[in-house]
């Protein structure tokens, strides 16, 4: 059966803003007047909480990766607290999504965000019915791009690796795709723009409407 696997951070959602307001809360608790940029470090959002730890310690002048795992699970904790306050679905995902499974074709969540605050914000969004699986950060020992935690949101919505693709917004949904031999659609209306095309997708998509066709030409 035909399958699209779809990241979230990024890719299904606009999360940066609650991300950076939970690393902007950490290093206020550090006692900090460094503040990161909903705007212009969006893109090191979407690379996760310690990425966005590390960027605020280095403009401190105090990089320090036991700094970054020392603080990262009180940014889970803060995050979690306030998980959908500027959090917003791109125009279209939905629909393009639904379109999918009326097609036929089975859909399923890979990211890097843990599981359980996964599940929480697509519960929030009102989309998790839409996915036959969901899989975290934490859900197996690897996470993307090691490719056993694609091969498995394949595997538990009944899809075929060969009759499959990723749909995600970074470099890490790439090396995932090239990880297990299959297309990688990347969106071009994240903070990087059209600049993912450095990552050699199989093709970028500037609007949802656009992604029916698009999987149409990749996967029969």
């Amino acid at each position: 059966m035909r399958c699209v696997i779809f990241d979230l951070d990024g890719t299904l959602a606009d999360t940066s803003g609650d991300l950076i307001a939970a690393a902007n809360h950490c290093l206020a608790e550090m006692g900090s007047d460094v503040r990161l940029d909903p705007d212009e470090d969006a893109a090191t959002a979407f690379r996760g909480g310690r990425a966005m730890l590390r960027l605020g310690l280095e403009r401190m002048g105090e990089p320090d990766e036991d700094a970054v795992d020392r603080w990262y699970p009180e940014l889970l904790e803060a995050y979690g607290a306030a998980i959908d306050v500027h959090t917003t679905l791109y125009p279209g995902a939905v629909a393009a999504v639904e379109t999918l499974r009326s097609a036929g074709t089975q859909v399923a969540i890979c990211t890097n965000k843990p599981e359980g605050l996964a599940e929480t914000l697509t519960a929030r969004l009102g989309i998790r019915d839409l996915f036959g699986a969901l899989i975290g950060a934490d859900t197996l020992p690897e996470r993307k791009p090691d490719p056993a935690p694609y091969r498995i949101a394949v595997e538990r919505v009944g899809g075929a690796m060969d009759r499959s693709l990723i749909v995600g917004d970074t470099e890490t949904d790439r090396a995932t795709a090239r990880a297990v031999s299959r297309p990688c659609i990347l969106v071009g209306f994240g903070p990087e723009g059209r600049d993912v095309s450095r990552h050699e997708p199989e093709a970028i998509i500037g609007h949802y409407d656009e992604l029916g066709a698009t999987v149409d030409r990749l996967i029969t």
